[in-house]
């Protein structure tokens, strides 16, 4: 499904922040209240609109060290069953597949570098996952989006 522009406005509004009013979301977009609700119920049942969420700052929960993981896995795994298996991980904010020699790309979050190394740790012991190549992160230079992953 393709979204129009004023349903696409209406969406990033909600991205921006899922509390805001309908009321608000309408001033913005020029539309009522009642009818900025009837696109968001029309996108909730097209599936457009999945769920509402809450981002939250890796460093609001003390999680300052970042790295990504290349997973490499054993022949034959499906996504699903990367997904299955990393979303069990918190530290977990945001995970790909990807094209290249790696299955996949994951972003951690950690309190400490002891606390990646464990997360690093379990995730390399999955039973799908071959090896792992790991890298931290010094200093990000530019971010566009929250680092929240879409649930």
């Amino acid at each position: 499904m393709r979204l129009n522009e004023l349903d696409e406005r209406i969406v990033h509004a909600l991205a921006e922040d899922a509390r805001r009013s309908y009321a608000d979301i309408g001033s913005e977009v020029g539309l009522s209240a009642p009818a900025v609700k009837r696109r968001v119920d029309r996108l909730r049942a097209e599936g457009a609109i999945t769920g509402f969420t809450v981002r939250v700052d890796p460093a609001a929960l003390g999680w300052e060290t970042e790295g990504f993981i290349e997973i490499y896995c054993r022949r034959n795994t499906s996504p699903e069953a990367i997904h299955r298996g990393l979303s069990r991980y918190p530290e977990v904010v945001a995970a790909s597949t990807v094209t290249g020699d790696a299955d996949a790309l994951v972003q951690v979050f950690a309190s400490d570098m002891r606390h990646f190394e464990r997360v690093l740790e379990r995730i390399a012991g999955e039973p799908y996952v071959e090896r792992t190549k790991s890298v931290l992160v010094l200093s990000p230079l530019l971010r566009r989006f929250s680092s929240g992953a879409p649930g």
